[in-house]
């Protein structure tokens, strides 16, 4: 049994104001930066930022104690023991801005670029992506270039056709940066909903690029369904645009093809039975991603003439 302690309400706060970045970093647990937020290595539903957490897989979250009661097994005594650094003297990094007030961040775009050259050779270049596509998508006010870094920037706009949401991509070669504008609102993230009034599906993406990538594998009438990004694997946006879109009739979830996105894929299938929606089907991609089957479809196409010529 669990020896009582009797902690001050000072303790408990400073327990709760523990920043979980710092304290899992130095559990040796590893961390993905996903936007704002980092997100577990080792289960990437759950992502922390200052000292809150949230698991997208339940929906649930909170502050650092109730963390560490729920996923390190402790009651409620020795996870207050542990935030507060136990016997071993350690301190941990406080939060300071409050989540709450940072949220309270305003949205803003960044600078649109007077072009989009970086931008288009860097998708068509070394993503294969299909230059109309691209064309469409900008024209649409959904893609274009930020002056200041020159990062490819994907717009989500709301029902209103008012950006809300935007997710910034390095076009520099070799670099792995990506993150969502500070303020962006998680429900509106990167999506194109067909002007098609009939019943029609809804294809759920982890990244931009891949589906950008899935149009263009698939481009005969890709105008007539509609298409989401969730940049990464929270449901949120998909249960919004369900809510406002009701032609939504079918859910194809065409999420990675690795252990977190096939994961993520039955996490969502659940969550939207549990909503009493149930039309879901999936497409999985050959290779891990629509990216990486898009860049082998157009390997192949250029090894077809080199065999007719032997």
């Amino acid at each position: 049994m669990t020896r009582y302690i009797h902690f001050t309400e000072e303790q408990k706060q400073r327990a709760n104001s523990v920043e979980l970045e710092d304290f899992l970093e130095r559990r040796g647990e590893q961390l993905i930066r996903s936007g704002r937020e980092k997100r577990l290595k080792s289960d990437h539903s759950i992502t922390v930022r200052g000292n809150r957490w949230f698991d997208h897989s339940t929906e649930k979250g909170g502050l650092a104690i109730d963390f560490v009661q729920k996923f390190y097994g402790l009651p409620f005594q020795e996870a207050v023991v542990l935030l507060l650094g136990g016997e071993k003297g350690i301190e941990f990094k406080q939060t300071g801005k409050s989540v709450d007030e940072q949220e309270r961040n305003r949205f803003v775009l960044p600078e649109a670029n007077s072009d989009m050259r970086r931008v288009f050779a860097y998708l068509i270049k070394q993503r294969f992506i299909d230059r109309n596509v691209l064309v469409y998508f900008a024209r649409e006010k959904l893609l274009f270039e930020d002056a200041k870094y020159h990062n490819a920037v994907f717009v989500g706009l709301d029902e209103n056709g008012v950006a809300r949401h935007a997710h910034k991509r390095s076009t520099a070669t070799g670099s792995g940066f990506r993150i969502n504008v500070e303020g962006s609102n998680p429900g509106y993230s990167f999506h194109y909903i067909s002007k098609n009034p009939y019943p029609h599906t809804l294809f759920v993406f982890e990244a931009p690029i891949d589906l950008l990538s899935y149009i263009s594998l698939h481009p005969l009438n890709w105008e007539n369904s509609s298409y989401v990004a969730l940049n990464g694997v929270s449901g949120q946006p998909i249960l919004k645009l369900l809510e406002l879109y009701p032609q939504l009739q079918r859910v194809s979830l065409c999420l990675d093809n690795d252990e977190a996105g096939l994961k993520a894929a039955s996490r969502i299938h659940r969550t939207l039975q549990q909503q009493g929606f149930e039309d879901v089907v999936y497409d999985v991609s050959v290779q891990k991603d629509w990216n990486e089957d898009l860049i082998a479809s157009y390997s192949q196409e250029q090894e077809k003439p080199a065999m007719m010529m032997r």
